[in-house]
This record gives C-alpha cells, structure tokens and sequence, in this order.
C-alpha cells in the first residue's frame, strides 16, 4: 500500500470494501424509489388509459408533460415534491451516519466487525452533522461571492460585439468554482477522516490542521477523479441518446443507473484517498518526531 500512488492506494481499499458501495446504492436507489412514488401513481392513474401517453411514452413531448402536471388528477406540485425532498433529506442524514463507519472500514486491514462500524457511526453521527454546518460556512460563503462575480461578468460581457464572449466566461467562471469547490471538498473530507480516525469530538479543531493537510497531491488527485466522473456522465447521457429507444423504460433506468453508481463509486474512491493520504500523513509525522538513538562513542569510558 505504502508503494502505491494516492489513487491506486485509493482504488485498492475501494475494491476491498465494495460492499460500503453496493450498500449505498441500493439505499440511494430505495429512498429515490420511495420519494418518486407520488407522481408515478398519480401520472400511471392520469396516462396508463390514455392514447395522449403515446406522446410521452415514444418520445418527449414537452407540451405534453406540462399539460399532464397541471391536470386536477395529478394533484398540487407541492405534493408532489415534498416526498421527493423530504427522501432526500433522510438519504443526507444517513450519509452522515453511515460514513464514519464507512472511514473505520476503510482505515482497518482486516473486515470490520458489524458492531464496531455501529458503534463508530452512533459516536460520530452528531460530529459529522456539525462538521458539515462548519463545510456549508466555509465552503458556502466563497462559492456564493464567485457565482455572484460570474453573473457580473457574464452581464458585462453581454454588452460585447463578441456574441460567444458571454458564454466563454461563464464556462471560464464555472471552471473555476469547480477547482474551488474540489478543493473544499478534499479539504473537510480530511477533517472527517481525523474526526474518526483520532476520536476527535470538537470538530471545530479538527478545520485548520485539515487545510493545513490538503496539498496539492491531494487536491489534484481529487480533480483527475471529478474530471473522471464527469466523462462518464457525458458517456452515460451519450448511451442514453443513442442506444436507448424513447419507449423503453426497462433500458431508461439501467443507463441511468449505471450512469448513477458510476458517480458513486468516483466519491467513494475520493474518500478513499482521504483516508490513504491522511495515514500517510500520520506516519511521516511520527517518523519525524521520533527521537534519533545516540550511539556511544567506541572510546567512552576507556
């Protein structure tokens, strides 16, 4: 492990522990099954006896799906929405508690014991929730100043001849809070690591030496990774075009959800490598702290 890459360390306790993975998909998959559940009745009970379906069903027909949900039988949009939100929330908080298991799991040589991934996801459940109210502070108010920099920009640029200039600096503008947000990400990942792997209860401590941590090693391996996820999200949607026909829902779902574990499996090898490069971090600390032996000289005492 010691002679590998960050990423290849990372893609081995990845293949280790795939079952954390599987795990998390087959949860993500029941809560989304549960929180769409409302508009699939209402739409299967409003088109399932309709030939206006067929405009949907072999093919998408915008006007179509807007009139279907502002049909009295499909209820409020509200409605609707809520439960999809609300599964989502629930999927947040179970993230939350299930990771810091996920982090011993993947810190331990050996397959953790299923009480001791429980005992470490109850101890640490409340620490990850305000470690990520610190992440939403920190991460939030910087992210939040350079989109309104960009909307500035690309207005300005509206008044150009250059009629491409507008979206050149929104893609260059983008590209930038996409190295932003990655390096926030990398870096209260490492405090998540230490909040678990240290047993450190105040979280607030753990910020500081988590950025001091997060060096370029770090950060351009949690960029090869996005980048990667990304590229398999356009093949995803480029499958989707072309080889799925409109009127096959059972095809529909099987790209998306590959697409879908696919964007997992990249967060969880990013998390991976936190807990990889955190190790290695604590070791090289200790070696060069540990005292170095003075030998007696061969004379002493002659």
């Amino acid at each position: 492990m010691h002679n590998k890459n960050l990423l290849s360390a990372g893609l081995g306790i990845l293949r280790r522990t795939k079952r954390y993975l599987i795990w998390f998909f087959l949860l993500n998959l029941t809560l989304a099954s549960m929180g769409s559940a409302v508009f699939r009745l209402n739409a299967g009970g409003v088109m399932n006896n309709s030939l206006y379906s067929s405009k949907l069903v072999n093919g998408f027909d915008l006007g179509t799906f807007i009139n279907l949900l502002v049909r009295p039988e499909m209820g409020s949009m509200q409605a609707m929405a809520t439960p999809a939100f609300d599964f989502a929330f629930i999927f947040m908080l179970l993230t939350m508690f299930f990771l810091p298991g996920v982090f011993l799991g993947y810190a331990s040589d050996h397959r953790l014991p299923r009480p001791e991934f429980f005992r470490a996801c109850g101890a640490n459940f409340w620490r990850f929730f305000r470690i990520h109210i610190f992440f939403l502070i920190v991460a939030g108010i910087p992210t939040g100043i350079l989109f309104a920099i960009m909307n500035a920009l690309v207005k300005a640029a509206d008044s150009s001849t250059n009629e491409l200039l507008p979206f050149y600096t929104q893609m260059i503008c983008l590209a930038v809070i996409f190295l932003v947000m990655t390096f926030f990400r990398a870096w209260f990942d490492q405090a998540e690591v230490e909040i678990v792997l240290r047993d450190q209860n105040a979280t607030r401590k753990t910020i500081g030496p988590a950025r001091r941590r997060t060096s370029f090693g770090l950060w351009a391996g949690y960029l090869f990774i996005s980048i990667l996820a990304i590229i398999f999200l356009g093949i995803g949607l480029l499958l989707w075009h072309s080889i799925v026909p409109p009127s096959s829902v059972l095809g529909a779902f099987i790209v998306g959800q590959l697409t879908l574990f696919v964007w997992l499996t990249m967060r969880f090898w990013q998390r991976a490598c936190a807990v990889v490069f955190y190790e290695r971090k604590q070791e090289s600390a200790y070696v060069e702290s540990a005292p170095i032996p003075v030998m007696p000289l061969s004379g002493a005492g002659a």
